[in-house]
């Protein structure tokens, strides 16, 4: 979040979308990318160190999810502190009742925890709008990258942010995340609140 430690209630915006010129590759499935160039061995084994399970049977974590990208938690990492976990897997409805408190000015990350099933998914991406008083303060977006079918849990970490600090930014922020990808599929469309102290609680 970029430092809003300036004259009065200065609003910051910022997007670091690249989206100029950027074509998506065309979306192949997964059986298509495991038969494709299968007389060449070295390839075939690179696919299968790649893919692993994959490349052998359909990967499915959750049977009644009809879904590719069933997003599990989101995570605040500040270092020498236990990180502050969503559960994103079930109701997200009270979601933003929970208010994570924040010290000014510290260093963060988010972590975002997820499983990939059925196909490959490319072009994966985190964003957030960080909204306060209904006004937008900050825009980001995350490449998280492509992923394959995989039965075991996936992270994806944000490079570290500093929270504002001063008077102006303390308060509460309401941040509207989407986890989308290439193709602009929604995998997950959820809410959650931070507020920023002098101190932490």
């Amino acid at each position: 979040m970029a430092d809003n430690n300036s004259k009065e209630d200065t609003v910051m915006i910022t997007e670091d979308e690249e989206e100029i010129n950027y074509r998506p590759p065309a979306e192949r499935t997964l059986q298509e990318i495991i038969e494709a160039d299968h007389e060449d061995n070295s390839l075939k084994k690179y696919k299968e160190t790649l893919l692993g399970q994959a490349t052998k049977e359909l990967v499915v974590v959750d049977p009644k999810n009809p879904g590719r990208v069933l997003v599990n938690s989101l995570s605040l990492i500040v270092d020498g502190r236990p990180n502050a976990t969503l559960d994103l897997s079930g109701d997200l409805g009270n979601l933003n009742k929970r208010i994570f408190i924040v010290k000014e000015g510290i260093q963060y990350r988010i972590q975002i925890d997820f499983y990939v099933q059925r196909e490959i998914v490319t072009g994966l991406k985190y964003v957030q709008r960080i909204m306060r008083h209904d006004v937008l303060v900050e825009k980001t977006s995350h490449m998280v990258g492509s992923y394959g079918p995989k039965l075991e849990l996936q992270s994806f970490i944000t490079k570290p942010e500093e929270m504002p600090s001063g008077m102006p930014a303390r308060g509460k922020y309401t941040v509207k995340s989407l986890f989308t990808d290439d193709d602009k599929n929604e995998h997950l469309k959820w809410e959650w609140c931070f507020e920023i102290r002098k101190d932490w609680e």
